[in-house]
């Protein structure tokens, strides 16, 4: 559905995307992350076609966005971080000039109330848009990016500023949106991306790091096999027993978290899976293991990790609205297209 070959974005001599190439398939809710600098927002300009590339090719469905604007345009909807919306209209007025601002051709009637209905906005219809709580304003933003059925929503920090029971609807109509539609999603939350997004893609440094399910990619980060276990038994006795379990490579103790138990941290050695030893190693001690869990790595973790920067520098932070344009060849053709 969405194709990025050898994406480069240069302003002057400054590199903020360095060729960077993924694709995204059709129905697909992809998280699109990166610290500030990272050069995610200059790439998703450049996917609406806000911007032109220094050099590379996306597509939207086949369709060049520099070559094939138009067609490219109409596969995708559009939510920006602060929403381009016109406080001085109604919701339904601006609905009605973002219809005739794309030139749909589907029954009017018919299309707005089915947008509406699905980011809930039914009854905020007459209402202006300036007299809206910023919850609403971020429904009316998704629902101007609905106008026209794209394929492809293109969504970024669609929650920021939002309160938590604001957050957690906004989700659940993203979550909705994904049913029908292929989902980019930009956040800082990264809860909200682990929640949402089936796959993450993660840039640093204008460079595609990292591009993975949050699960595949603690796998790769972290070769540790560890666990926290809860056991009941005097300290002592359950270590003294962990520590002759073959396969464990270090135990330590986490104190008591609840009455009559102690918790642990067990690592074992690579590719051996301890959990079955440990069972049959404390059923045979009388000590009854309450709990067993993996510790795996949280996004927060995985994020932390392919962002960390090791030797030398790189570009620290290009916002379009703070830089002087630079013209270049690339440039030039975008905007006579």
């Amino acid at each position: 559905m969405v194709e990025i070959k050898n994406l480069t974005k240069k302003y002057g001599n400054k590199l903020a995307v360095d060729n960077i190439s993924f694709t995204i398939k059709k129905g697909e809710i992809l998280g699109f992350l990166g610290p500030n600098g990272a050069g995610k927002s200059t790439t998703m300009n450049i996917l609406t076609g806000y911007l032109s590339a220094t050099s590379g090719e996306v597509t939207i469905d086949g369709h060049d966005i520099l070559d094939d604007p138009v067609e490219a345009k109409k596969k995708i909807g559009y939510l920006p971080e602060h929403p381009p919306l016109y406080m001085d209209m109604t919701v339904r007025e601006y609905l009605d000039f973002v219809y005739d601002l794309k030139n749909v051709k589907e029954d009017r009637e018919e299309h707005i109330k089915k947008i509406c209905e699905t980011v809930k906005i039914v009854d905020m219809q007459n209402r202006l848009i300036a007299n809206l709580s910023k919850g609403y304003k971020q429904r009316v933003g998704i629902a101007q990016a609905m106008v026209g059925n794209p394929e492809v929503l293109i969504l970024d920090e669609p929650t920021v500023g939002l309160d938590p029971k604001q957050i957690i609807e906004i989700r659940s109509v993203i979550k909705k949106l994904g049913r029908s539609h292929t989902v980019i999603l930009s956040s800082h939350i990264l809860q909200e991306v682990n929640a949402i997004c089936e796959r993450v893609i993660i840039i640093n440094g204008g460079k595609l790091v990292a591009s993975d399910t949050p699960e595949n990619l603690g796998k790769s980060i972290s070769n540790e096999n560890k666990f926290q276990l809860r056991v009941a038994g005097e300290e002592r006795k359950i270590l003294d027993v962990l520590e002759n379990v073959g396969g464990i490579k270090y135990v330590k103790s986490l104190g008591r978290k609840e009455a009559g138990s102690i918790d642990f941290i067990v690592e074992a050695e690579p590719n051996v899976d301890v959990r079955p030893l440990i069972f049959n190693a404390l059923a045979g001690a009388q000590l009854p293991m309450l709990s067993l869990q993996t510790m795996d790595l949280s996004l927060e973790d995985i994020f932390l990790e392919v962002t960390r920067v090791q030797g030398g520098t790189y570009f620290e932070d290009v916002d379009e609205d703070d830089i002087e344009f630079v013209e270049t060849e690339s440039n030039k053709k975008g905007e006579e297209q």
